[in-house]
């Protein structure tokens, strides 16, 4: 299937209430936050996560949408599969000599695994299959105002292990956001689309997985987390008709109410302004 032929730039809201969107394991699972802001963070590789995870449940493995980077995976194994597939025998740490069989090896990565066509990949390991620059590329998610991390205490009824039976239970904690609206934007490169081979059907999965990643991700730590708003901003052109800043800019999201927000009804998230020539906007859910 051809690769895509427009360019693309999104805006993605989305809100966490009573859970944690995306613990720091370096500041004891702690919220992510931007210390000279207080705003909410959510880095780029959770949301990947997130699309991955849901790409998987949804296509359960079907050819053309394998994902590479699972959960305890081993990648070099994955690597080998596209040797054996074309009947190569791979060097340690090298490439195929011939230029054919190198390109040859990445485009068979690139058609067998969703993701390395989608966010890229580095496979220059000992299986090398080379490397694959995304085409489509995702920013931190930043909170629109300030987020008050609480730390819950939780107990639990049953122990560990026989000498902690007098203590009856157990004492544990958790962090959660009581509400966090979260704005993300990202980018799609018609370039880097056919390089990888990243096709319209892939890209109308995309957009699937985002509007729904969280409907498939739900856990205790994690609160209530959902997709609020998404804005698809297409480009005529191969290369764009504008700046992706200049899209973004026309994403407004203002308060409705006073105090503390406690939900998405405390916000208006509004298109405003007319885009540019050769432009044109769709809005999702």
């Amino acid at each position: 299937m051809p690769a895509i032929t427009n360019r693309y730039d999104f805006v993605l809201f989305f809100d966490v209430e009573n859970g944690n969107p995306n613990g720091d394991p370096d500041a004891g699972n702690m919220p992510r936050i931007d210390p000279e802001t207080g705003l909410g963070l959510v880095t780029d590789v959770c949301l990947k996560r997130k699309v991955r995870n849901y790409v998987e449940l949804a296509k359960e493995g079907a050819t053309g949408y394998r994902i590479y980077v699972q959960e305890k995976a081993v990648l070099n194994q994955k690597n080998q599969e596209a040797y054996t597939a074309l009947s190569l025998k791979a060097e340690s740490k090298k490439l195929p000599k011939k230029p054919d069989d190198a390109r040859a090896v990445t485009a068979w990565m690139c058609e067998n695994f969703f993701d390395i066509r989608t966010f890229g990949a580095v496979m220059s390991t000992e299986v090398n299959c080379g490397q694959v620059r995304g085409p489509v590329q995702l920013t931190f998610a930043r909170s629109v105002e300030p987020v008050v991390p609480a730390e819950v205490s939780i107990t639990r009824m049953a122990v560990t292990n026989e000498k902690d039976l007098e203590k009856e239970r157990t004492m544990g904690r958790k962090f959660i956001v009581p509400y966090g609206l979260y704005r993300m934007e990202g980018f799609v490169s018609v370039p880097l689309a056919e390089k990888s081979g990243f096709a319209d059907d892939d890209l109308d999965l995309l957009w699937e997985a985002l509007s729904n990643m969280f409907e498939h991700d739900r856990s205790a730590a994690r609160g209530k987390m959902g997709a609020r708003k998404l804005f698809i901003f297409k480009h005529e052109k191969r290369m764009g008709n504008a700046p992706a800043q200049k899209l973004f800019d026309m994403v407004h999201c203002r308060r409705t109410s006073e105090g503390p927000a406690r939900g998405f009804a405390d916000y208006a998230v509004t298109l405003e302004g007319t885009c540019p020539e050769g432009i044109s906007v769709e809005e999702r859910l």
